[in-house]
């Protein structure tokens, strides 16, 4: 049997024993496979592949091939119609996308919460509790909004295991401390988690060097602005 998706047709593999589920998920090779009893037709699997057309549209158009992660640890999705949401060792079973996308950014905001909640609590300094944000960035990890008492985590975070989260919650604590990178900063950042430069290349900290790089062209065009005005007015 094939499925077409996007102009372009996926082997479904079906497999029929005397369980009483239908179960869906798409293997490493992009192939959708199907389990499901002897009862279920082939017009019955279609319309099931339709109610999840777009988590396969995601799952089978990835450039790589990846899982699901959560935490740095990756998981196979089950579709299972009989269940709401289940999550064992590395696989999770779900009725739907939308149910699984609803418990994943539940998760998400579940343990970034727990992770923030808990090195705020360990902060010796005077700092106020910030309002969390998460959203998708492309060139941070983090943002530190003193003037709102706020913190954004980079939604892709999830991705990673725990010491990356921890850290960059750390960083951008610390900047509540200090709003800057000085060594006064890093020290602030070393103190509550000292192992701070391994993840900074775990996570390939280029983003902190855009801003860096950002900041020094800020401080060049002020000067040549400067300078312009000191040229007109000789």
């Amino acid at each position: 049997m094939e499925y077409e998706l996007n102009n372009q047709k996926y082997n479904v593999i079906i497999k029929r024993k005397s369980n009483k589920n239908t179960y869906i998920r798409v293997d490493e090779n992009k192939n959708i496979i199907v389990t499901t009893n002897y009862f279920v037709t082939n017009t019955r699997i279609k319309k099931i592949l339709d109610d999840n057309i777009n988590f396969l549209n995601k799952i089978l158009n990835k450039k790589e091939k990846k899982g699901f992660y959560l935490m740095g640890k990756k998981y196979d999705i089950i579709f299972d119609e009989s269940i709401n949401i289940e999550v064992e060792n590395n696989i999770i079973k779900v009725k739907n996308e939308k149910v699984l996308n609803k418990w994943y950014s539940n998760k998400i905001h579940e343990i970034f919460k727990e992770r923030l909640d808990f090195y705020y609590n360990k902060f010796d300094e005077n700092i106020p509790y910030p309002i969390l944000k998460i959203r998708t960035m492309k060139t941070r990890w983090g943002v530190c909004n003193r003037r709102i008492n706020s913190i954004t985590l980079n939604l892709n975070l999830i991705k990673y295991d725990y010491d990356c989260l921890d850290y960059v919650i750390v960083h951008e604590l610390s900047h509540f401390v200090h709003f800057n990178h000085s060594k006064e900063f890093w020290k602030t950042v070393s103190k509550y988690y000292p192992n701070y430069k391994i993840i900074q290349k775990k996570l390939k900290n280029w983003q902190y060097i855009y801003s860096f790089i950002f900041i020094i062209i800020l401080v060049i065009i002020w000067k040549l602005k400067f300078l312009m005005k000191k040229m007109k007015v000789i």
